[in-house]
């Protein structure tokens, strides 16, 4: 009997949204099917970016910000990201909130990843410290948002998320593919092997080791952590904050979600991370999603289980 021959696999690596992108394809079919495809998924980052940046001062979503009082219609991409981001926050009664970006922005979260430059507020976004994700109007049927006051927008909870979505849909057609967009992954098909693939979930101390591994086909996992950007100019912040406070909550180190679309995990692992453990768990498991914690002393439990 002749031993197991591992299938081609393509592999390739791009800077887009302040993060690392990296997409591995499993498939039998032709090298110029398969790179013109990883092509078309790496435009679909690009496309989200350019639509939803709040470091690009000509984004759609800073051009958005620039509009106080009058509704807007935008994008497709634009409408669902605002769109998922507002029902995450009414879901959470504001603990999730795409109106937070003023406050990043204090905290020093305002850096642009390509230039290295601060990305200054859209000129009539001086948010008030009252804004909030009900100063959001959003018309699903003309496709419009109105800010009923001054603010910034943040849809970087589910951006990127969005993102590996529609680049996922570009790579669907081969045996077996992964796209790991700083965190936010998701497994399509079985990989070389024919078998899932194994996603490892980073050590909060340790960064180049994993914590826990879990196995996947074609589902997304997306991991929301205290240790991934902290700011560069308050000690115990990081770029998750909670809305009501301007803090940044520490009942977790990582809360990592497993759903059907990149876009629900991360989501929801950014909504868990900030609702703490219980209400975070809750959230999770009313929504038929999994979830795995991480405490500050490195327990690590998966849905509802005990700390281990």
């Amino acid at each position: 009997m002749s031993a197991f021959r591992p299938k081609p696999t393509y592999s390739r690596t791009a800077l887009h949204m302040d993060t690392v992108v990296s997409l591995h394809v499993v498939s039998s079919r032709s090298e110029d099917d398969v790179q013109a495809r990883i092509r078309r998924a790496f435009e679909a980052f690009l496309a989200v970016e350019r639509v939803c940046s709040r470091f690009d001062a000509e984004s759609e979503l800073r051009r958005l910000c620039t509009h106080v009082g009058e509704a807007v219609q935008v994008s497709p991409l634009l409408f669902e990201a605002t769109r998922i981001a507002w029902e995450m926050a009414e879901l959470t009664d504001g603990v999730f909130d795409p109106t937070v970006g003023h406050r990043m922005a204090a905290h020093g979260f305002n850096i642009n990843y390509l230039t290295g430059e601060k990305a200054l507020p859209p000129a009539q976004a001086t948010a008030s410290a009252t804004v909030t994700y009900r100063d959001l109007i959003l018309d699903e049927q003309h496709r419009t948002v109105t800010l009923q006051k001054p603010l910034q927008l943040d849809l970087g909870a589910v951006a990127k998320g969005m993102a590996v979505d529609l680049a996922a849909r570009e790579l669907r057609e081969f045996e077996g593919f992964l796209i790991n967009a700083g965190g936010d992954i998701y497994a399509g098909g079985l990989n070389d092997h024919d078998e899932p693939w194994v996603i490892g979930i980073q050590h909060p101390t340790q960064p180049d080791q994993t914590i826990t591994t879990l196995r996947i086909s074609d589902a997304a996992v997306c991991t929301s952590g205290s240790y991934e950007r902290v700011s560069p100019e308050q000690t115990g912040i990081h770029h998750l904050l909670d809305p009501r406070t301007g803090r940044s909550p520490s009942q977790l180190v990582s809360c990592t979600v497993v759903a059907p679309q990149a876009m629900l995990a991360d989501a929801f692992s950014t909504a868990a991370f900030l609702l703490g453990p219980e209400k975070g768990q809750e959230l999770v498991a009313e929504a038929g999603l999994t979830g795995v914690y991480v405490t500050p002393d490195l327990k690590v439990y998966q849905g509802e289980e005990e700390p281990s």
